[in-house]
Parts: structure tokens; sequence; C-alpha cells
């Protein structure tokens, strides 16, 4: 079937942007990258990702990452393991 339909939608010029530069890069153009969303929704009879309120420890850890606070710095995956006692 062709395509027929319209969507239109208001969305912040700044997140456009960056979402279709990441388009740009994956080889999509902004009405692939929606039709593949909808796709994804009409197969999963749903969202095609979790949605979900942070609870606090996720909100305060979101907000050290943000402020730079308490990060752990690796050097290479060895690193990282050797840190986390793995």
């Amino acid at each position: 079937m062709g395509k027929t339909s319209t969507i239109r939608a208001r969305i912040e010029p700044d997140l456009k942007g960056r979402a279709e530069e990441i388009f740009r890069k994956l080889g999509l153009t902004t009405t692939q990258a929606i039709t593949l969303f909808y796709k994804q929704v009409e197969l999963r009879k749903g969202l095609p990702f979790d949605v979900a309120i942070p609870n606090e420890i996720t909100r305060r850890t979101f907000s050290d990452t943000d402020a730079g606070r308490d990060l752990i710095v690796c050097d290479d995956t060895n690193d990282m393991f050797k840190k986390l006692g793995i």
C-alpha cells in the first residue's frame, strides 16, 4: 500500500536536530525512522521500549552523574572488572 497518511507533530527544535543527526548516521530519513517506530509498536502491540518513572535512587544517580559527582572512571574493561571486584 502506498503512503497516504500524514503525521504532524510539534517538537523542540534542538531535540529534532539531535535525533535527525542520529537518523542520518544510521542511514535513515526521518520518515523511515517514524515508520520503523510505528512498525515496532504494531509488532509489539505497545511501545518498543520500557517507560517508567525513575525511583529516588535512580534520580539521585542521574543528578550526581550529570554533576560529575561520585564517578568511577575506568581505563578499559579489565580495569572496570577489577574495580567491580569481578
